[in-house]
């Protein structure tokens, strides 16, 4: 896979005159929180194109998906302001929007300029910034999974699939099924009008196992415009979907007996030429491949809570449901944590299979490319690739939440590759996050335990 060099921005003085003419009031100055939830403000168009500051609360960045905040120390009490700055490339017209709007993504920075750490384009930025001291650019290709599903009214309910014209749900094993995209062809429509407005880049879409999952890949591109599209693509979704009566759902497993939602990650990493680093002159695979392969092997799964981020997640890993058990590899092989796709020598890759659609694209990315980069600057030498069944080997990865939470917490690979202040502040969200989990009675304990406890 060869890298795609983005456009140059637009200049602020045309659009200004641009959106004067078409009536454009605001412009959505948005960021992914910890979470990849977007979050910022909205500010008049006039403003926006003269250039004022911006600033949020530097706690914003790491909001649980509850809407609290860490009490940790390493968050400052006094709550300083960081400001948003605006990475001209993202500026778009808001397709789902009645009135005229656009949208550009920030990153945000300290007063003083520099990156804040808890910001997760931040992050991303600082890991390719290491490749870039190599003279080395990753590209990046996801492939994400979700479900369209009727809206949710009443949380204690399960979720249901989404109703289809004639009043009637899927019945289920409808994999690759033309007719059930056909079904919902209002919102693919508007959609795929929305995904083309935002510059996200689409391969191809497909609907998957599960009973109104779907599965759409996004082109390979620089890992952090592939990383902006992803976003961009399930806040997208969730706003397309409500127009239609629906609710997109990124849940890694969000309805109990169906299959769950993945974001396969396909990684490769190109020179300074422009060249593949994976494959040799004559074809073969390259010493670097195998490197980047047992990077991934040696850290990921220090690094799982950046792949399954809530404690749904880890419903996600069951053997034989093609979602990863360990971090083995293997040539085509969809049993395995690390897979190699059959490839001519230019787009070879690696598929990281561990992460769940409920992954921020900007952690899941960063942490999957730090892993590779420590392989190759360490030499690392990779397992034999499996064959068979990887279902047949140990359960490798963590299992539960908090087996992943406590890994990270002690793991000093992992605060080497991301920062120490990052980790420490993922982990106290984290660790906030559970203690709310801990606070609710499920359906499961009511059935069994009121009777027989």
């Amino acid at each position: 896979m060869t890298a795609t060099p983005r456009h140059p921005p637009p200049a602020l003085d045309e659009l200004a005159e641009r959106w004067r003419q078409e009536g454009v009031r605001d412009i959505e100055c948005l960021f992914a929180d910890v979470t990849g939830y977007p979050r910022g403000k909205l500010v008049p168009a006039a403003s926006f194109a003269r250039g004022a500051e911006l600033r949020i609360a530097q706690a914003i960045p790491m909001q649980c998906v509850t809407g609290d905040y860490s009490p940790h120390p390493l968050f400052p009490e006094a709550d300083p302001d960081v400001r948003l700055v605006p990475d001209l490339d993202t500026l778009r017209r808001v397709p789902w929007s009645d009135a005229p709007r656009w949208m550009a993504i920030h990153d945000v920075l300290e007063l003083d300029g520099s990156p804040c750490v808890f910001a997760p384009r931040s992050l991303l930025r600082r890991v390719l910034a290491d490749y870039a001291a190599l003279g080395l650019t990753p590209v990046v290709a996801p492939e994400i999974e979700f479900y369209l599903t009727a809206p949710m009214a009443d949380p204690e309910r399960p979720l249901q699939p989404a109703p289809l014209r004639a009043g009637r749900s899927e019945a289920g094993q409808s994999a690759f099924s033309l007719n059930l995209l056909n079904e919902l062809a209002p919102f693919w429509d508007e959609f795929r009008a929305a995904l083309e407005a935002l510059g996200v880049a689409c391969d191809t879409w497909l609907h998957e196992v599960g009973r109104s999952q779907f599965e759409i890949n996004l082109q390979h591109g620089p890992a952090l415009a592939v990383a902006d599209q992803a976003f961009l693509f399930k806040y997208a979704a969730k706003e397309v979907a409500l127009r239609h009566g629906l609710n997109a759902v990124f849940m890694a497993k969000p309805i109990a007996g169906s299959p769950g939602s993945s974001m396969h990650l396909h990684q490769s990493v190109v020179d300074a030429d422009g060249r593949n680093l994976f494959s040799l002159a004559d074809g073969r695979a390259s010493p670097q491949h195998g490197h980047f392969i047992a990077g991934l092997q040696q850290h990921a799964a220090d690094l799982m809570l950046l792949f399954a981020p809530f404690v749904n997640s880890y419903r996600r890993y069951v053997a034989g449901s093609q979602a990863p058990v360990n971090l083995h590899w293997g040539h085509d092989n969809r049993t395995t944590g690390l897979r190699v796709p059959l490839s001519g020598p230019e787009a070879r890759r690696v598929e990281n299979r561990i992460a769940g659609a409920d992954a921020n694209p900007y952690l899941a990315i960063a942490a999957s490319l730090a892993a590779g980069l420590a392989g190759l600057q360490e030499r690392l030498a990779p397992t034999a690739p499996v064959d068979g069944s990887a279902y047949d080997h140990s359960h490798d990865l963590p299992r539960s939440f908090l087996q992943a939470l406590e890994r990270l917490e002690r793991s000093a690979d992992a605060r080497r590759l991301l920062g120490d202040a990052f980790v420490e502040g993922y982990v106290a969200v984290k660790a906030l996050e559970h203690d709310s989990f801990q606070r609710e009675i499920s359906a499961w304990e009511r059935r069994w335990l009121v009777a027989q406890a």
